[in-house]
């Protein structure tokens, strides 16, 4: 059994990044077992803690997971920036990271699969262009939901399994850059332990 850890900093990020590592983890074969960390309070506080969080799991050698998955927004600083930043707080880990850094941010990614997004609610949604507006994704995602007769108390995230189960994950690691590169970083490594 593969263990991977989460550390995530927020709530989007937990959902999407559970729902999206089980459907790899069935799809190649792979028994997994997931560990959650993380941190809210924004992004500063979040590689405060990342940094303890590694230090942690370095004090326990037999305990360390097989997989560390970091995620933050890119909150329009982009994937190369935030992944300079966040490789500094966990440089001591001297196990397998990859980052889930969704440029700008996490309800993002949900809207971009309009097929997905039509099997899960019912209607479509248009994919969002890339803007740098601070709640302007978690608004379209609100939006996106009620426009399906659906009136979300989660804002949206509470379908987030379902839509990542329905996602077309071929289409979107070639057409959306920031999800692209987790996709291919998370099948190189499940393909590696599928082959061990």
């Amino acid at each position: 059994m593969r263990k991977i850890n989460l550390f995530v900093e927020d709530r989007g990020h937990e959902v999407f990044l559970q729902a999206l590592v089980q459907r790899l983890a069935s799809q190649y074969g792979i028994p997994i077992i997931i560990r959650l960390g993380s941190a809210r309070g924004g992004y500063g506080k979040m590689v405060n803690k990342l940094k303890e969080y590694v230090s942690d799991l370095q004090g326990d050698p037999e305990d360390l997971p097989d997989l560390l998955i970091v995620a933050t927004d890119g909150n329009c600083k982009g994937y190369s920036e935030r992944k300079q930043e966040i490789d500094g707080a966990v440089k001591s880990f001297g196990g397998r990271v990859i980052y889930a850094i969704p440029d700008p941010h996490i309800e993002r990614w949900l809207l971009l699969d309009s097929a997905a997004f039509k099997k899960v609610l019912g209607k479509g949604c248009d994919a969002p262009t890339q803007k740098c507006k601070r709640d302007l994704y978690k608004r379209l995602l609100l939006e996106a939901v009620r426009n399906t007769g659906v009136n979300p108390p989660l804002g949206g995230l509470e379908f987030t399994k379902d839509l990542v189960h329905a996602m077309n994950l071929e289409y979107l690691e070639r057409t959306e850059d920031s999800l692209g590169k987790l996709l291919k970083a998370l099948r190189e490594i499940f393909k590696k332990w599928a082959r061990s």
